[in-house]
C-alpha cells in the first residue's frame, strides 16, 4: 500500500503490514544489539501470534497488555496484537505501581506480553484475571477487522486524578503515522531514530507508525544516551530523528559531536511533546547545522497535530507550526473561534483524533466542543496559520489576578548558558493568591547561584514575573517521553498533594 499525501490511510494495520511484507525490506534495526527485523519476518511472527490469541478466545477489540521497553521483543508483541485486531494496551514502564495496576484492571485485559525485567513488578500488581501470554500451540482464523475497530489503548500520564484511557481506532492510529509522513515528506529511503519509549504516543505514532505508513525503517534503542546518541545514529544510517526538548538540550550541552558523514545524510531533527525554548533551538541549530522542526502532539491526536513546514525557510521559531493533515483553531471557553492573534484554547479536528476515553463518557464529552478536540493548551494563531503555544490551562500562574504563563519564565531561564532544564510553577501565596517559583538543572560545570538566576530573570521578565525562588536540582521530574512535569514540582519540593 502507498500513502497518499492528500487522503488518510485506508485499511487496517494488518493491511499495511501485509503490504510492506510483500514489498520486502528492513523494518527495524537495533543498534545496541545488532539485530534486524524485516517486514516479512515481522508479518510472519505477527500472524502466528495473532492466530494463537484468537484460538485462545481473545475477542476482536479486546485489550491485550504490552509491558516492554523499546526493543525487538516489544516491537513483535506490539504488531502481533495489532495484526490480530485486538486493542494493544501499552503500559508506561515509568509509571508507579498504583497507576500500572489501575491500567491493568481498567483495561480488562486477560493476556499480557511482559519483558523479563518487568516480570517481578507485573506479578506484584496484576489483577487475578490477567495472565502472561503462553502459546496454546493452536491457531484460529483471524478476526475480520475494519478501520473503525479499536486498535490502541494508552493511558495518559495525568498530574491529577486517575489516568484516562485514550482509545484509538485502526484508522486514527494509522492517521498518526500519516500526518508525520506527509509533513516530513518521508519516503521508503528514510530511516528514523527511535529513542523515545514506544509506550508513549510520540515514540509509537511518530517513529513506529510513521515508518510503517511511509514504507521506511526505524532504528530503535532502549533509551536515550547523550554520550552514545550520535554514534548510534551513525551506525544505523538514520536520516531523521524525533526527540523532546530535554533531549535537544542535553545534546546541546554534551561534548559529543556527529560525524561529518552523519551530518551530510541527516535531513532534519524533530522536537515535540512540549515547547522548545527559542534560545535552545537557535543554539542547537548553530552548533550542529541541523534544522529542528518543532511540532505539537497529544495522546488524543495520535501524536502530531501541529508542525512547522519541512523547509527551514518557512519555520517560525517559537511556533508549534501549522495544522498539516488535520485542522486547528483557537477557541474561547464557549467554543467560539477567536480572531487571529487572540489567545484561547488550541483545538484540533481530523482523522488522527481519538475515538474516546475508555468507559468514561463524561470525560469524553467534556474534551470536545462538537467535533473539535480541546487540547488544554493555550495559544494564539497568526495570519499565516502558525500557532504559538503560550501555556497550559491547568498550569497558568495567577498572581494578583494577572495570568502568567510558565513558559515565559522558562524561556528567560533557558537564555542563561548554564541552564539545561527549567520549569516555572505556582505556589500558594497569602498576598497574591499564587506566587512564581522555578526549578532548574544546570550544566555539570556550572557555578551559577540561585541569586544570579533571579537577577537574570529580572532583566528579562521584570520583577513582578520573576520567581521568588529558583531551586537548583540535580534532575527535574519528567514523564515517559522526557517532558518536564512542572505540576509535580510542588510535591517534589514541598510534599504537596
Amino acid at each position: 500500500m502507498k500513502f497518499d499525501r492528500l487522503t488518510p490511510p485506508a485499511g487496517t494495520v494488518r493491511d499495511w503490514v501485509d503490504s510492506r511484507a510483500h514489498e520486502g525490506g528492513t523494518a527495524f534495526v537495533f543498534p545496541e544489539t545488532g539485530e534486524t527485523l524485516t517486514w516479512p519476518d515481522l508479518q510472519t511472527h505477527a500472524a502466528n501470534i495473532a492466530g494463537d490469541l484468537t484460538a485462545q478466545g481473545i475477542a476482536k477489540g479486546e485489550s491485550v497488555v504490552v509491558m516492554h521497553p523499546n526493543g525487538l521483543e516489544g516491537v513483535k508483541a506490539l504488531f502481533a496484537v495489532l495484526y490480530g485486531g485486538f486493542r494493544v494496551t501499552m503500559l508506561n514502564l515509568a509509571a508507579g505501581p498504583e497507576a500500572l495496576g489501575y491500567a491493568m484492571e481498567h483495561s480488562e485485559a486477560r493476556v499480557a506480553f511482559v519483558d523479563d525485567a518487568q516480570l517481578e513488578s507485573f506479578n506484584q500488581i496484576r489483577p487475578a484475571t490477567l495472565n502472561l501470554f503462553a502459546s496454546s500451540g493452536e491457531s484460529a482464523q483471524l478476526h475480520d477487522i475494519a478501520p473503525a475497530d479499536d486498535a490502541l489503548l494508552m493511558y495518559t500520564s495525568g498530574t491529577t486524578g486517575r489516568p484516562k484511557g485514550v482509545v484509538h481506532t485502526q484508522s486514527s492510529l494509522l492517521a498518526g503515522g500519516w500526518t508525520v509522513s506527509v509533513a516530513h515528506e518521508l519516503t521508503p529511503q528514510d530511516r528514523g531514530m527511535g529513542v523515545l519509549p514506544f509506550y508513549h504516543i510520540n515514540g509509537l505514532c511518530v517513529s513506529v507508525m510513521g515508518s510503517l505508513v511511509s514504507g521506511g525503517s526505524l532504528a530503535m534503542v532502549s533509551k536515550f544516551s547523550a554520550s552514545k546518541f550520535w554514534d548510534q545514529a551513525a551506525s544505523a544510517g538514520i536520516t531523521w530523528f524525533s526527540v523532546v526538548p530535554t533531549i535537544i538540550s542535553h545534546l546541546l550541552h554534551g561534548a559529543a559531536e556527529p560525524e561529518p558523514a552523519l551530518k551530510a545524510q541527516l535531513r532534519f531533527a524533530r522536537s515535540a511533546s512540549s515547547a522548545l525554548a527559542i534560545e535552545t533551538q537557535r543554539a542547537f541549530q548553530e552548533r550542529f547545522g541541523l534544522a529542528i522542526v518543532e511540532s505539537l502532539g497529544l495522546t488524543e491526536t495520535a501524536a502530531q497535530c501541529l508542525v512547522n513546514p519541512l523547509d527551514p525557510a518557512l519555520h517560525k521559531i517559537g511556533s508549534a507550526g501549522q495544522a498539516i493533515s488535520n485542522e486547528a483553531r483557537i477557541a474561547n471557553e464557549s467554543g467560539e473561534e477567536c480572531v487571529r492573534g487572540v489567545e484561547g484554547e488550541i483545538q484540533i479536528r481530523g482523522p488522527n483524533v481519538m475515538k474516546e476515553y475508555l468507559r468514561n463518557p463524561d470525560a469524553t464529552s467534556g474534551t470536545f466542543h462538537g467535533d473539535w478536540l480541546r487540547t488544554g493548551d493555550l495559544g494564539r494563531m497568526d495570519d499565516d496559520g502558525y500557532v504559538f503555544v503560550t501555556g497550559r490551562l491547568k498550569e497558568l500562574i495567577i498572581k494578583g489576578g494577572e495570568n502568567i504563563a510558565p513558559r515565559e519564565i522558562d524561556e528567560a531561564l533557558y537564555e542563561h548558558p548554564d541552564v539545561v532544564e527549567a520549569a516555572a510553577f505556582a505556589r500558594p501565596c497569602d498576598r497574591y493568591g499564587e506566587r512564581v517559583e522555578a526549578a532548574v538543572r544546570l550544566s555539570d560545570t556550572s557555578t551559577t547561584s540561585s541569586s544570579e538566576l533571579l537577577a537574570f530573570c529580572v532583566e528579562r521578565v521584570g520583577q513582578f514575573k520573576t520567581p521568588d525562588t529558583v531551586h537548583i536540582l540535580p534532575e527535574l521530574p519528567k514523564g515517559p517521553s522526557g517532558k518536564i512535569q512542572r505540576l509535580y514540582l510542588n510535591e517534589m519540593l514541598y510534599g504537596a498533594t
